[in-house]
């Protein structure tokens, strides 16, 4: 989706106050964030914008900004699940909606917790507006770096580096020679809206909205894969969720927040995929004004 075409849909969720604005809002506009009470902001990289009283864009804060009351951000988060809370909720538990055209809202409220466990958040104070970026030959970099990505690849980058793009590009393009199980835990990938993908993810079986644990075991079991991606590698259960795969002879391409090789081994459960030769392949991506830029590419056995 073209991002002028994303704006638009993005647009119809905006509370009736700033829909206006969006005419104004920056091509490069990564962020919208909605808080009770405060100002709107727009983020872009290395950059913010508000919402000034007259509906123009100012990068200042002052006194005359937009701020949304705490029912119209009811408003909001209800029209982002198409007025069907109940539908939504085992999004809601894990902190985010997914919209039309493959973008997402993070929201923050307070936890209904139950035995421990998240079971609904309510009382929502803030909205993050991520949108999606789609771009079609993101990894084409990668790719004509890497000459066999069996080995396995563990794309690193701090948050909003790329990195999510990147892997969607790649397993779109890898899907048409390969076998490839998706393992999209938080529809960011695939962004599986009402049962269709709304990004092009190519020829790729997608596992939406399952734990990577349940995501890999089915895979493997079920779809003979000759490939598993999945978005950002988190803990040692993840890690183990990896090592199984390519035990049971299944390559992998991941990512994990990582700002660089410093920061990798110091993550204990990474560290122990790479010396095990789960990952051959470790890029690092920019940040900032560089993202979706390739810094460094190094295999395992350089970092040990």
């Amino acid at each position: 989706m073209k991002q002028k075409d994303n704006l638009n849909t993005i647009r119809q969720y905006l509370p009736f106050s700033i829909k206006a604005a969006a005419d104004k809002f920056p091509s490069e506009l990564q962020e919208i964030r909605l808080r009770v009470n405060k100002p709107i902001v727009l983020h872009i990289p290395d950059r913010v914008f508000y919402i000034s009283n007259n509906l123009s864009l100012s990068n200042k804060f002052t006194k005359n900004l937009v701020a949304l009351s705490q029912s119209e951000l009811s408003e909001t988060f209800t029209s982002m699940c198409s007025y069907s809370v109940y539908s939504k909720q085992n999004e809601i538990i894990n902190g985010y909606i997914t919209l039309k055209g493959g973008n997402r809202a993070g929201i923050c409220g307070t936890a209904v917790v139950q035995n421990g466990r998240i079971i609904n958040i309510r009382d929502i104070t803030s909205i993050n507006i991520r949108l999606c970026f789609e771009r079609e030959g993101s990894g084409d970099e990668l790719l004509s770096h890497i000459e066999d990505v069996s080995g396995g690849v563990l794309l690193c980058g701090a948050p909003c580096s790329g990195k999510t793009t990147i892997l969607r590009d790649i397993a779109r393009q890898l899907s048409y020679r390969y076998k490839i199980s998706l393992i999209d835990c938080r529809s960011e990938l695939a962004a599986v809206y009402g049962g269709i993908p709304q990004n092009d993810i190519g020829m790729c079986d997608v596992l939406n909205s399952y734990t990577k644990h349940d995501g890999f075991e089915q895979a493997v079991r079920c779809l003979s894969p000759e490939i598993i991606i999945c978005d950002e590698i988190g803990g040692y259960d993840d890690a183990q969720s990896v090592l199984n795969a390519r035990k049971s002879g299944v390559s992998v391409i991941a990512s994990a927040h990582c700002r660089g090789k410093n920061v990798l081994c110091e993550k204990q459960y990474l560290k122990s995929l790479v010396k095990t030769r789960c990952f051959e392949t470790i890029v690092f991506l920019g940040s900032g004004r560089n993202v979706g830029t390739i810094e460094e590419i190094i295999k395992s056995d350089e970092l040990f």
